[in-house]
């Protein structure tokens, strides 16, 4: 018999994945979590039904969540993450050698828990002595921070459960107020396909808080139609005025100097979203 996995991505439409053993499947505090070995992605982290991460695929996301704003910011030294508990993001963060510190938030601890068992490749670097690593709101965390960060990322779920309150204009008011006065800001903002009205909100929330915002994109095949967004405000940097002979080479499979730039230029349909 043969064990499959399915994501619903719409009413009508979703992706599907041959499971060959089951981890975990708990519901914990706050959602439910799956952790699942498949055939074609490796091992897979499932919350609500949504996949989060998996082994194939997830140097994608974690890259381009963390390295645009680090390269953006001339000295980021205090990071923030938010959400991420799989740790993938806090891994990129730490191959910044300015960074020296950067804290994760995460509100459900069993996330990190099962990442670190089950995702060590990702979760790897949440031991890392210039970590801190805290299980609380995120939400409450940067109300109670003001003028704390040079970059804050916000690595959420979709806008369901307890990453609600990610996705208010309330919430990029008090990362403002947490960045320091040249700070950045990025945050995942989904699908163009099928949440163009969740990236048209962001994209207006965003704009009435910060004086630069960006939208830049990538492909990541597990995530609701493959094509990914992600929106960066900033107080002073522009990531496009960004000297992309500055950028040296790390150790990327995704990221690059010469990607920086062009992952800021939209498919039409989806710059007609932000303009």
């Amino acid at each position: 018999m043969e064990l499959w996995y399915t994501e619903k991505q719409t009413d009508s439409y979703g992706i599907t994945a041959k499971i060959k053993e089951t981890y975990v499947s708990e519901q914990t505090d706050f959602q439910k979590l799956d952790m699942i070995e498949t055939e074609e992605f490796g091992t897979m982290l499932v919350l609500d039904g949504m996949v989060m991460t998996t082994d194939k695929d997830e140097f994608v996301y974690h890259e381009m969540v963390a390295h645009p704003a680090l390269y953006t910011h001339p000295n980021p030294k205090h990071v923030l993450v938010v959400g991420g508990g799989d740790g993938g993001v806090i891994r990129e963060v730490l191959k910044h050698p300015q960074v020296e510190k950067a804290v994760l938030v995460e509100i459900d601890g069993k996330v990190i828990e099962y990442s670190k068992k089950y995702l060590p490749n990702i979760a790897g670097g949440l031991d890392d002595a210039r970590v801190e690593v805290i299980v609380n709101d995120g939400f409450m965390h940067i109300h109670d921070h003001k003028n704390s960060y040079d970059v804050i990322m916000v690595d959420s779920t979709e806008p369901v459960g307890p990453a609600v309150n990610l996705f208010t204009r309330g919430f990029y008011q008090g990362i403002y107020e947490a960045l320091k006065e040249d700070g950045i800001f990025v945050a995942q903002t989904d699908n163009p396909w099928f949440k163009a009205d969740l990236i048209e909100s962001v994209n207006r929330d965003v704009k009435e808080v910060f004086p630069i915002v960006r939208v830049y994109w990538a492909n990541v095949p597990t995530y609701p139609s493959g094509l990914w967004t992600f929106t960066m405000g900033s107080k002073k940097h522009d990531p496009l005025q960004v000297d992309e002979s500055s950028i040296p080479e790390i150790d990327t499979k995704y990221y690059t100097p010469r990607l920086h730039k062009a992952a800021f230029v939209l498919p039409k349909f989806v710059e007609d979203l932000v303009k």
